[in-house]
């Protein structure tokens, strides 16, 4: 009787660590999910970073050939006044008009396709990188924040496992709740934030 009697009193505790168990297993997989987006994020983030820095790099290029090519044409504006050859004069003049339209390229030069060489469409190419950059790095660090909820959760539930103790179970449910907000979050609305009332 006594042996029936311990079984009967062991049945609900199995069935109760079962059911933990699968907790675990749930909150083991949100843990990847959260994980595998947030490196996602941290290698996209990395990428918009190295983007940025090549365009504000040639935008400062496009810069100083701009400003060089307007130093030598006003330049050369002095020597066509100053000049009395008329053949001189329409070389000069030419060559004054080249360098002003070359000038003009390098501060504008739209394409079809959207990737623009001249200095106004690389400054709105580094800003669009540089957002993006932005956005990928709000998204990794909630994903981070997710990340650790699932694994502090985790270790509540296997704590409760072996204590029994309900605040842990509550914890690790609580926790596993915040966690699956914060990937929710970093997927969906990654600039959203729950402290402070955001950027308004």
């Amino acid at each position: 009787m006594a042996h029936g009697h311990g079984g009967e009193h062991h049945g609900p505790v199995e069935g109760e660590n079962k059911k933990i168990a699968i907790l675990i297993s749930v909150l083991a997989l949100f843990l990847a999910i959260s994980e595998t987006v947030g490196k996602s994020a941290q290698t996209s983030a990395l990428s918009f970073n190295i983007e940025a820095s090549n365009l504000w790099a040639f935008y400062q290029a496009k810069t100083i050939r701009k400003t060089t090519l307007e130093t030598a044409a006003d330049q050369m504006e002095v020597d066509l006044q100053l000049a009395k050859d008329p053949a001189v004069k329409k070389l000069l003049g030419e060559r004054v008009e080249k360098w002003r339209a070359n000038a003009a390229r390098y501060e504008s030069e739209p394409k079809e396709d959207g990737k623009g060489e001249g200095r106004k469409e690389l400054r709105e190419r580094a800003l669009v990188a540089e957002a993006n950059q932005h956005l990928a790095m709000e998204k990794y660090h909630k994903l981070e924040l997710a990340s650790a909820a699932f694994q502090i959760a985790i270790v509540l539930a296997s704590s409760y496992l072996i204590t029994q103790a309900m605040f842990l179970l509550f914890g690790s449910l609580g926790l596993g709740v915040a966690g699956i907000l914060f990937t929710m979050i970093g997927i969906f609305a990654p600039t959203f934030t729950l402290f402070g009332g955001g950027g308004h």
